[in-house]
């Protein structure tokens, strides 16, 4: 499993090269929007969400056959930013399920600003 692969055909939006990734009878489950999708649904999803993606995986932790990754995904404009946390279990050398949190890039709340709280990372 290169997990990079992975993350470059899901980015790409290549319908192929994404479900040669997975096993049979996989799932992805986005928890934040309560979504359990098949295989088929995932590359649906994905490959006609609109506009052209990039983005870049900040972090991968693999524990036995589970792969953490956090990933900064964006539009190619950049007038939209996520990061995303996925917990991807594989079988072999394929996904056998993932389980996503998305999260839209912005800045802090209003009252933890007005508080003078905390410094940017970057």
């Amino acid at each position: 499993m290169d997990i990079y692969k992975f993350w470059q055909a899901v980015l790409e939006q290549d319908e192929d090269a994404i479900r040669e990734q997975f096993d049979k009878g996989a799932y992805v489950n986005w928890h934040c929007t309560n979504e359990h999708f098949t295989v088929d649904e995932f590359i649906t999803a994905n490959c006609e969400y609109p506009g052209k993606w990039g983005g870049v995986v900040e972090r991968v932790e693999k524990i036995n056959d589970l792969y953490i990754t956090v990933t900064h995904v964006y539009s190619q404009d950049r007038a939209q930013s996520f990061h995303v946390t996925s917990f991807i279990r594989t079988a072999g050398h394929k996904i056998a399920a993932v389980d996503e949190y998305w999260a839209d890039d912005g800045a802090a709340p209003g009252w933890r600003l007005d508080k003078h709280i905390g410094t940017a990372i970057h």
